[in-house]
């Protein structure tokens, strides 16, 4: 399955400021190390939000911080319900609206419908949605395309 993707505009800095974050109830940290790492290692500066963030908090730090580029992960199953209330707020708030948001990994507790869900988080207003059976090269080419393209 491709990942479902609206239009991006390149960024004018092939460095991006990045806050990576758990969803309100996913209580996993690895898979935010990994981010984190993955992205710094390609040269971006990313702010770890930790797990189980809740999402005012969220809206409040890229609020604050004024990242290039959200990025939601989900272990737990719950990607979907909690991404769609993340992303309501975000896209509700004048400070946030226009700032690109991913979601990623297991977004829901089984693969029944799991094509549906992609789609309404895109509808929703994910800029790009990862499910977990893709690989890491979709999203590392998803940043380098928000980055402007830099090779690292």
């Amino acid at each position: 399955m491709d990942s479902a993707t609206r239009d991006v505009a390149p960024s004018l800095s092939s460095t991006l400021r990045v806050i990576v974050t758990g969803t309100s109830s996913d209580a996993h940290t690895w898979n935010l190390v990994f981010l984190q790492l993955l992205l710094e290692e390609s040269g971006h500066e990313v702010f770890n939000l930790g797990p189980c963030a809740p999402d005012a908090l969220v809206a409040d730090r890229c609020a604050e911080l004024g990242p290039d580029l959200l990025v939601v992960s989900s272990v737990n199953g719950h990607g979907a319900s909690d991404g769609r209330s993340l992303i309501r707020l975000l896209r509700s708030q004048a400070s946030t609206a226009w700032l690109p948001v991913v979601i990623g990994g297991k977004l829901g507790t089984s693969h029944r419908g799991l094509e549906k869900a992609v789609r309404d988080l895109v509808e929703a207003g994910f800029d790009s949605v990862f499910e977990e059976s893709l690989s890491v090269a979709s999203f590392t080419s998803y940043v380098e395309l928000l980055s402007g393209g830099a090779h690292r």
